[in-house]
């Protein structure tokens, strides 16, 4: 295994310090709970259906996603490197009777050489602005699809809204996620992340937005992709 340095210790250590709460539905991950049938359905609609398809989710944490997409009959495996949250995550696999999803601590980049295009479906969600080179994850999540497969990447758009919304909201004035969650440097825009994508094969198909309501504190898809985004590729023939 190469020596992995396209990793923030700092991030590392932040996801490992609240890994308890993972699946504490009012906990700091809250947010992502309330996010993740949205983005599921997503998924699902641009697949074309997750089920029997070999789904790798990159950056897994806790298993919110990935485990959701394995009720749904695909065959996944999830990575990350913060290994108390894929210990929370393998436990309450085990405890939902989830079978069909496998957790590994491996960084994306190793991972793909090992498994090269061996997946129908590659996500990476909420990821890529907590790494210090997200083209190298994108350049990985290439790699491990199949010729016709499908990525997708969700990130936040580096906007001034974005920056009010996801930093002074979020974080400092409705406390939906711990202060520090983001650096506003690290937010990346749509055009940026489509040139990464397409010089490792991936063509875009769609663009979505993701939307937060307060009020019924509920997350729609919207046109407007100014704030939190979906990105969906499809791996060309080579």
């Amino acid at each position: 295994m190469s020596e992995n340095t396209n990793v923030d210790s700092n991030e590392i250590d932040k996801f490992n310090s609240i890994a308890a709460s993972w699946w504490d539905m009012e906990g700091s991950f809250k947010p992502l709970h309330k996010l993740n049938p949205v983005r599921v359905s997503y998924i699902q609609q641009m697949a074309g259906s997750v089920a029997h398809k070999e789904l790798l989710d990159i950056g897994c944490g806790g298993g919110i996603l990935a485990e959701s997409l394995a009720k749904l009959s695909a065959n996944v495996v999830g990575i990350d490197l913060a290994q108390d949250s894929l210990d929370v995550a393998k436990l309450h696999a085990l405890e939902a009777g989830v079978t069909n999803v496998r957790y590994q601590n491996i960084n994306a980049e190793d991972f793909s050489q090992q498994h090269y295009q061996q997946f129908d479906i590659v996500t990476c969600m909420e990821m890529l602005e907590h790494v210090p080179d997200p083209e190298s994850i994108i350049c990985a999540a290439a790699n491990a699809c199949k010729p016709g497969g499908r990525v997708f990447f969700s990130t936040l758009n580096k906007t001034a809204i974005s920056y009010l919304l996801a930093i002074v909201g979020a974080e400092k004035v409705l406390k939906l996620v711990p202060k520090g969650t983001h650096e506003f440097e690290k937010f990346i825009k749509p055009a940026q992340l489509i040139q990464w994508a397409e010089r490792y094969g991936l063509k875009i198909r769609d663009a979505i937005g993701l939307h937060y309501n307060p009020l019924n504190e509920q997350f729609t898809l919207k046109p407007n992709i100014d704030v939190n985004y979906i990105l969906y590729f499809e791996k060309l023939d080579q």
